[in-house]
């Protein structure tokens, strides 16, 4: 309230008169400090304070979570930022708490998953674990086709066998009789496939081997072919390459199709074959099966025409139908660059129709569809369900087996192509940490409830070890996880086979085999396992204790340095002293060590003692010298060369 101005004089001079009555000190310090209480004047420091520039002093108060937090969700990894943003805290409580706990950390410090968890424990909230999507599957998946919208397509086939049992005479014959719009001068083949006609009917046949039209395209579960012709010659019977080709089709869960070829020889033995092939269920319909076999001769043209009419009545039974009339999606059967025309691709259309001119994406590979030909090199405008096509347009190659789909724009093109390129950066990362099956790995597994099935590859020296092996292996099966051996061979370690362990996750056991040389760079880059074995028990033994998580875990030698002795010392302490010089790669101490003499092995034991002149060292690098001591041995000579290892315990993958 302002207080008038007559009143403000008086009170005034009464303040005056009485200073002049010699009011003491106290009294008037009484009186300032009423003053300073004063309703009036309280009110106007208020505004003063709060007004511009005014300096409000900062409570400093610890954030607690709110109320209605319950639970939060985190995954396997989680930093103390992240961690304090979700519980509505500050870092600095959660690096205090941890400190008095006698942790060290910094805001970016990194919890697991019970380290969070206990955290927020302290603070009545609940955890709960971070479910993985698969971002790329989830970009993949569609709808549901409508019954009314689907049409007949026509079906995809691939043809395989062994090696000289007919593939090639029986895609020559069938091309030069009914491949569809053929050109003078012999067919253009160029994108891996081509399409035949039969009774107005057409047929895709994918020009690859057969278990690269398999393994290759079965990420994400794409799947390439409808029917697998199964070629077997008539006179030679079922071969090593004939059991692998059966076993592929039936990882990759395709119809099978017998095509006995050769029948013209005069050794020919149809009702062989099909005895052999009714040993891994493909039982002629004729038998009481329902696998059909077509008898046919390449070389004389017989039964060619009844073997495309059996495979368009098996592709009628599957019932094979897609929608024409949406955006296209298929798979890429091969790609390559293009020094006039730029990146290439070889596609095939598994749904919708492409149109010149559509926005099309794949893997990492976007673009517009700037020109389209069919397997004659004949530029069309659209390709229908189940057509193979070549198109250009792409920003970069494609690799082969990954699925392409059609945008309404540009736009939508490129962001497909970028998350697919940002998750293959984070599947690299987690692949380099997990990726096949391992003996190791095996019980954590079925405990966590991943493994269902335990698929096993078996490579054998005889077969009679094979089918004990098996039966074995398979009488392991109990409640919670089947042994399965998917396939059963004889002879070494092939690429054949650590492809098919690859795509199909499974183990690699090896009976008195080797692996072959192309196949180690395989076992390799894929990070399959393989176990060695020379005695039939350890190999269950192995698998059972496995499957019981009473494994015990493997140790690899690895190779760490070589040491050639150039003099011998006599100590009265130690005995011999071999004084070495280390030529490549580098000695440790307590490492084992082998002594060869001559190329002969002499002696393998620990070394007992490294120096380097008087000292005693942990390690001595190429170049150097160095004085040893091998535990039991003192018979060294000069020139004699020591290989030093250790055993590395195998990392579960």
């Amino acid at each position: 309230m302002k207080k008038d101005k007559n009143k403000y004089n008086q009170d005034y001079d009464n303040k005056k008169n009485q200073n002049k009555l010699g009011k003491s000190k106290s009294d008037k310090y009484k009186t300032t400090v009423n003053n300073y209480l004063n309703e009036d004047a309280v009110e106007q420091r208020k505004k003063k304070k709060t007004g511009a520039g005014a300096f409000i002093k900062p409570v400093l108060t610890e954030v607690k979570p709110q109320d209605d937090i319950k639970s939060i969700v985190i995954g396997d990894l989680i930093s103390i930022k992240d961690l304090s943003s979700k519980l509505k805290l500050q870092p600095s409580v959660i690096v205090k708490k941890l400190f008095m706990k006698g942790q060290m950390v910094t805001p970016n410090t990194e919890l697991s998953y019970e380290e969070a968890e206990n955290i927020a424990l302290e603070y009545d909230i609940l955890c709960e674990k971070e479910q993985k999507v698969d971002v790329i599957a989830e970009l993949l998946k569609e709808d549901e086709e409508k019954e009314e919208n689907l049409v007949t397509r026509p079906p995809v086939v691939c043809v395989m066998g062994h090696v000289d049992h007919g593939k090639t005479s029986i895609l020559d014959a069938i091309r030069n009789t009914n491949v569809i719009a053929r050109e003078a001068g012999g067919i253009t083949q160029h994108i891996g496939a081509y399409q035949v006609e039969i009774n107005n009917r057409l047929i895709t046949f994918l020009d690859t081997p057969g278990h690269e039209a398999f393994t290759a395209m079965r990420l994400r579960g794409a799947k390439s072919t409808d029917i697998a012709v199964l070629v077997v010659a008539a006179d030679d019977g079922v071969m090593p390459q004939t059991i692998e080709a059966i076993n592929h089709a039936k990882a990759a869960n395709v119809e099978i199709v017998v095509a006995v070829n050769k029948i013209d020889k005069e050794d020919a033995n149809v009702d062989r074959v099909k005895q052999q092939l009714a040993e891994y269920d493909l039982v002629a319909e004729d038998w009481g099966g329902n696998t059909t076999y077509c008898e046919v001769s390449a070389k004389k043209n017989i039964g060619i025409t009844n073997l495309l009419e059996m495979i368009l009545l098996t592709a009628d039974v599957m019932d094979l139908k897609a929608n024409p009339n949406r955006l296209a999606r298929g798979i890429v059967i091969e790609s390559l660059l293009d020094k006039g025309r730029g990146p290439v691709a070889r596609i095939l259309v598994q749904k919708g129709t492409l149109h010149s001119g559509d926005f099309i994406a794949m893997g990492p590979s976007y673009g517009k569809v700037r020109a389209m030909s069919d397997f004659n090199g004949k530029h069309i405008k659209e390709a229908l369900p189940s057509t193979p096509v070549e198109i250009l347009g792409l920003n970069t190659i494609p690799q082969a087996g990954d699925t392409f789909m059609c945008f309404n724009s540009d736009k939508e093109a490129r962001a497909f192509a970028e998350t697919f390129v940002n998750e293959n950066k984070q599947k690299m990362v987690e692949d380099s940490k997990q990726h096949n099956i391992t003996l190791d790995s095996i019980f954590e597994k079925i405990k966590n409830g991943e493994l269902k099935e335990l698929p096993i590859v078996l490579k054998t020296d005889v077969v009679g070890s094979s089918e004990a092996i098996k039966n074995s292996l398979e009488k392991l099966s109990n409640d919670e996880v089947k042994v399965s051996v998917i396939h059963e061979g004889v002879g070494n370690v092939n690429e054949s086979d650590v492809t098919l362990a690859s795509a199909a996750h499974a183990i690699i056991i090896a009976f008195n085999v080797k692996v072959e040389a192309n196949a180690k760079s395989i076992i390799d880059r894929e990070q399959v396992d393989i176990r060695n074995y020379n005695i039939i028990y350890n190999a269950i033994d192995d698998v059972e204790k496995a499957m019981k998580g009473m494994l015990k875990p493997i140790f690899e030698e690895k190779v760490i340095g070589h040491l050639t002795i150039r003099q011998v010392f006599k100590s009265s302490n130690v005995g011999n002293i071999a004084g070495c010089y280390v030529d490549d790669g580098e000695v440790r101490r307590n490492c084992k060590v082998r002594l060869k003499r001559n190329d002969k092995l002499i002696f393998e034991g620990d070394l007992l003692s490294l120096k380097r002149f008087k000292d005693e060292v942990k390690e001595v690098k190429t170049g150097f010298e160095c004085g040893i001591v091998i535990d039991g041995f003192s018979d060294y000579e000069p020139n004699d060369t020591i290989e030093c290892y250790v055993l590395e315990e195998k990392k579960i993958i």
